[in-house]
């Protein structure tokens, strides 16, 4: 009893105590959580192909329309106007006071298309009549010269600005129809990326379900599979592997011990035979060599008397007996320790397969659970109130149809658009083609010294290209005014209504009013999306261009708790009873039975019991005779002899030597050479025996206490861990689809990027480009004023005059008597041109 006693403290202290310190310090292998999920499709945005530069004359429009309107948004006002469509006294002069930088613009601009063409006819019927200007006189005086270069420098300044704005005229003409031209593109562009945005929400809800499919299959293929035996099989490889491995070396090493063996009973089972035919040989010859040196006629023999003990063999190769250690070793192969190592192996192999069948009824019940979860997640994107978006892409559609069916008449209007544009940029043009004509031909053909009535015709032609490009100026200008005063009208309250200067001011003032109630009857975002949440489009549109999800953007969560949608703690709670119930038995096994351990520790008592050293002795004695030197001594001793009998007999003695040192050296040498080198390969194996049999002991020592009293624990140890590890990836996949749905489905960036692009589209575009033409053209209407009037002042220092005025700076009296001659002796000159 005091003897199992120890034993079994024994089996604790080198067993089961390693096992928990192995166990504390290795920990449990860590749970195989996938967290590389499919990343969530994004919509394919189209970019934009309006790249040309629409906006070079914004500063410029912005400051103009911010002193012409410098009211703020008439929000209120706005609301009034829509609510109520009876326009009182009152109303009206709301409007007005708003609207009176316009107003003024306005009056300033029909005043000039009322007095242009007023001034013009009157100015032409007071030349026909020899008023202004229309005299061929010039007067001559002191500062003619200062006069004409001042007028010519004015005038090439303002036909120099008459001419940039017609440049901007050109530009913003040509901006504005290739926005006309490429605006069905582009808003069909727009469209389509609007219907990829709702269609990647769609997809992005699939991949969430999808997702969760993936996640309950990888759960069922665990459960299923051999997951779980292999995690206890990784529990007992610990302890299991090393005493199986050290069975098999110690096989290994009872193999080469008896390989060993038999190589050295069979050398000397060759050498025993040839030993003794040489003892038999080497005494008769001893013999001999005895009676011949014992003759009393034999010289100095006497001497080679101690060389005969030298010729004995008598206790060399008396190797000992082996069969005590082959006994052993036919024990311990007998005992096959390498069929007990396969048993164990095959016991750890079978742990998977064992624990499968024997969770197999929990794993089926478990399996049912998990496909009732697998429809509860799915069914939480199913639920999810977003229909109404599946439902927008077919408007949307039709509108990129309707779009496509008025393309032609759109490309019309921009040919027609830039047909005019083109035609009043010529218009314009030619009145700075003529003014330019003027002061060219005017200073190439003017000579100071000329007479008025004598100057060349080149100076004559430029003065009527001025006065043509003044009758121009007057025809078209007014037509012109028109023009700009109705695109001001469209474009400019556009601009302060629409387009204000900070970008997205329309969206922050103009969308609030859509959402006042009652302002459109019937309208109310929420319910036209089908949801029971207070929307508003710029809370929306604000939301959206912090590119948040819909989630956040439509309010979800006041109408959809996605926390108890998502919670299956009921369902992971059912398969953690039904595991925590299962009951698995592995059948134990006894990796080595005494009977084997008794054999190996005999096997390793022989091995330490064998003498090699009295073994290597012997051959090194029988490997250190010489008998040639005896024989040459015999054949010095017979040229002494005078007796020739014993001079042959001892000659005799000497060859029989040699011949037997022959026969050792070709028979029995090579032998103990395979000898000597097989007793040195036995003792090096016979050295490993004792630690190898001790390891075995005690590695399989430790592994059979682990067997006998931990694989319960282990068992119970290993299967917690995999529920804990199949929940946890439950749980892992509940926070990350909370996560997507909440924080990335749906994320309305491109919807906010699609308004944004349209109302660049409009305003950029479109409204600026549109504006820079009128200005461009009120420009070039504004400065034809000066224009006219710097060109007929111009134009009569350059046209050849019909009547003379001479000037002689001589004294005050020679210009009275001048002015009376003036007065009485004018004469007419006929005009060449």
């Amino acid at each position: 009893l005091m003897n199992m006693r120890s034993r079994m403290k024994g089996v604790f202290w080198s067993g089961i105590l390693p096992l928990f310190l192995w166990t504390l310090v290795s920990g449990q292998p860590s749970c195989p959580i996938d967290t590389n999920r499919t990343e969530l499709q994004t919509p394919h945005e189209i970019p934009t192909k309006l790249t040309f530069n629409s906006a070079f004359m914004s500063p410029i429009v912005h400051s103009f329309l911010g002193s012409v309107q410098p009211n703020p948004f008439p929000k209120d006002l706005l609301i009034r106007m829509i609510k109520d469509t009876n326009f009182s006294m009152e109303r009206v002069k709301e409007i007005l006071k708003y609207e009176i930088g316009f107003l003024v613009c306005v009056a300033i601009g029909i005043l000039y298309i009322v007095l242009m063409p007023l001034i013009g006819l009157i100015f032409a019927c007071c030349r026909c009549c020899g008023n202004c200007g229309g005299r061929m006189q010039q007067k001559q005086t002191t500062n003619i010269h200062c006069k004409r270069r001042s007028f010519y420098l004015a005038t090439f300044l303002i036909t120099v600005l008459i001419l940039a704005g017609n440049v901007c005229m050109f530009l913003s003409s040509t901006n504005t129809s290739e926005t006309v031209m490429r605006s069905p593109t582009e808003l069909t562009d727009i469209l389509e990326n609007v219907k990829g945005y709702l269609n990647t929400i769609s997809k992005q809800i699939e991949q969430v379900e999808s997702e969760s499919n993936v996640t309950v299959d990888t759960v069922k293929s665990n459960l299923n599979g051999s997951l779980l035996g292999k995690l206890i099989q990784n529990g007992l490889k610990g302890p299991l592997d090393p005493a199986l491995n050290s069975i098999t070396e110690i096989a290994q090493v009872i193999n080469s011990t008896s390989h060993e063996l038999l190589k050295l009973n069979k050398t000397l089972e060759l050498l025993k035979p040839k030993v003794d035919v040489l003892k038999a040989n080497l005494s008769a010859v001893r013999q001999r060599i005895n009676n011949t040196l014992h003759m009393p006629d034999c010289v100095n023999c006497t001497s080679q008397r101690p060389e005969l003990d030298k010729l004995s063999l008598e206790g060399s190769l008396d190797f000992p007996d082996q069969n005590d250690m082959r006994s052993a070793v036919d024990e311990a192969i007998n005992a096959d320790v390498i069929g007990q190592a396969n048993k164990g192996r095959d016991f750890f192999d079978s742990i998977p397969e064992t624990v499968k069948n024997e969770s197999s009824l929990n794993v089926q019940v478990a399996l049912l659970q998990l496909e009732t979860l697998k429809t509860k997640i799915s069914g939480v994107t199913k639920d999810l109130p977003l229909d109404v978006l599946k439902t927008i892409s077919a408007p949307l559609t039709d509108v990129q149809k309707s779009i496509k069916a008025f393309s032609p008449d759109i490309e019309r209007s921009s040919k027609i658009s830039r047909a005019v544009g083109l035609v009043l940029s010529c218009l314009i043009l030619l009145v700075v083609i003529c003014n330019f004509l003027g002061l060219l031909l005017g200073v190439a053909g003017q000579n100071s010294k000329d007479n008025p009535i004598e100057r060349s015709g080149t100076s004559n032609c430029g003065g009527i290209f001025f006065m043509a490009g003044v009758g121009f100026s007057f025809l078209v200008s007014w037509i012109f005014m028109l023009v700009v005063l109705i695109l001001f009208i469209v474009g400019g309250n556009t601009y302060t209504l629409v387009c204000k200067p900070c970008k997205c001011t329309f969206l922050h003032q103009s969308l609030p009013i859509i959402d006042t109630p009652g302002l459109i009857p019937g309208f109310n975002l929420s319910r036209s999306l089908n949801l029971n949440t207070n929307l508003n489009i710029a809370n929306v549109y604000s939301d959206c261009q912090k590119n948040k999800p819909l989630w956040t953007t439509f309010h979800l969560n006041k109408i959809f708790d996605l926390n108890s949608k998502l919670n299956v703690s009921q369902y992971t709670h059912e398969i953690d009873q039904t595991f925590d119930g299962v009951q698995i038995n592995i059948a134990n096994i006894t990796i080595l039975s005494p009977k084997v351990k008794s054999q190996l520790n005999n096997f390793s008592n022989s091995a330490s019991s064998m003498n090699f050293s009295n073994i290597t002795q012997q051959i090194n004695d029988v490997s250190g005779i010489n008998l040639s030197s005896i024989a040459e001594s015999l054949d010095i001793l017979a040229g002494k002899q005078s007796n020739q009998a014993i001079k042959d007999e001892l000659h005799g003695e000497a060859k029989d030597l040699r011949d037997i040192q022959t026969d050792i050296t070709s028979n029995i040498m090579p032998l103990l050479l395979e000898l000597n080198t097989t007793v040195k390969n036995l003792s090096v194996v016979a050295s490993q025996i004792t630690a190898a049999v001790k390891n075995v002991s005690q590695k399989v020592d430790y592994a059979q206490g682990v067997l006998n009293f931990k694989i319960s624990q282990i068992v119970k140890t290993e299967s917690r861990a995999f529920i804990d590890c199949q929940l946890k990836i439950f749980q892992t996949f509940i926070q990350w689809t909370n996560q997507t749905i909440t924080e990335r489905v749906g994320r309305c960036g491109p919807a906010a990027a699609a308004v944004d692009r349209s109302e660049e589209l409009i305003c950029k575009h479109l409204v600026e480009s549109l504006n820079a033409f009128w200005l461009s053209l009120g420009w070039c209407m504004m400065f034809l004023i000066p224009s006219i009037i710097f060109s007929v002042k111009l134009a009569k220092y350059y046209r050849r005059m019909k009547y003379s005025d001479v000037y002689e700076p001589t004294s005050n009296l020679n210009y009275w008597k001048m002015a009376n001659n003036h007065l009485l002796h004018k004469h007419i000159i006929k005009n060449d041109c």
